[in-house]
């Protein structure tokens, strides 16, 4: 019987979530290690952090880090990357593109307080006027209920990661997209991932940023200027 995945990060969203979500609609059962700061210097001591950052993914004998590596790996591995190098092309441009999106709500927690309602209004609007009218328009020239190809995909998974994000932040979002109202509840692996209980983890919030800074010693000026940049860029 094969091992269950060994999933090393702390007890919160972040770069781990879109793993986590990969993994539930893979159906696939996992096993989180939730670091310390003393555990995460046992890892870098070991040598199993390349660049001596989370997250890491044990599996099929390997150490895997860098998320899109991991996701990547994942995908292939359960079948859920495309049946040729075409559709795996497409498959990159849309959760690159999702990628874009999630990275902007994932550190909007980390705002400064002044600067909250103007982070927020940003997101929604390029949420609502840049990336949801592809995916909208994808499914409708597409004419079925994945993004590409005739089967799930990792698109379609981070795809509804994404929306339930946006949803978080402004509930009627997806007025005016239809067909991306309609993925909330079509894949079951995903419903039982949302149930109330799941290893799903909540939003962002202070206690769960200030346990991240205590574990990964960093800055919260750093990640506010992240988040600066990606504005900037978009």
């Amino acid at each position: 019987m094969a091992r269950k995945p060994k999933l090393h990060y702390f007890n919160g969203r972040g770069r781990m979530e879109s793993i986590w979500w990969l993994l539930a609609a893979a159906g696939v059962e996992f096993e989180e290690l939730f670091e310390t700061r003393e555990e995460f210097e046992k890892l870098i001591q070991g040598g199993n952090l390349m660049y001596e950052q989370v997250p890491i993914v044990e599996i099929d004998g390997m150490n895997l880090v860098e998320t899109r590596a991991i996701l990547r790996y994942l995908a292939a591995k359960y079948d859920l990357y495309g049946r040729n190098l075409q559709e795996q092309a497409w498959i990159d441009m849309y959760v690159e593109g999702l990628k874009d999106l999630s990275d902007m709500i994932m550190f909007f927690p980390l705002s400064l307080p002044g600067e909250k309602k103007m982070n927020l209004e940003y997101i929604l609007e390029r949420a609502t006027t840049r990336f949801f009218p592809v995916y909208e328009k994808a499914l409708r020239d597409h004419g079925q209920d994945f993004l590409v190809g005739d089967q799930l995909s990792w698109a379609d998974i981070q795809l509804l990661e994404v929306i339930l994000m946006a949803e978080e932040c402004k509930p009627s979002v997806l007025a005016g997209f239809p067909l991306l109202q309609a993925r909330i509840s079509y894949i079951p692996t995903i419903r039982k991932f949302l149930q109330p209980g799941s290893q799903r983890k909540p939003p962002l919030d202070e206690g769960s940023i200030e346990t991240m800074k205590n574990i990964f010693k960093f800055e919260r000026g750093m990640f506010l200027k992240n988040m600066g940049t990606i504005v900037a860029e978009y």
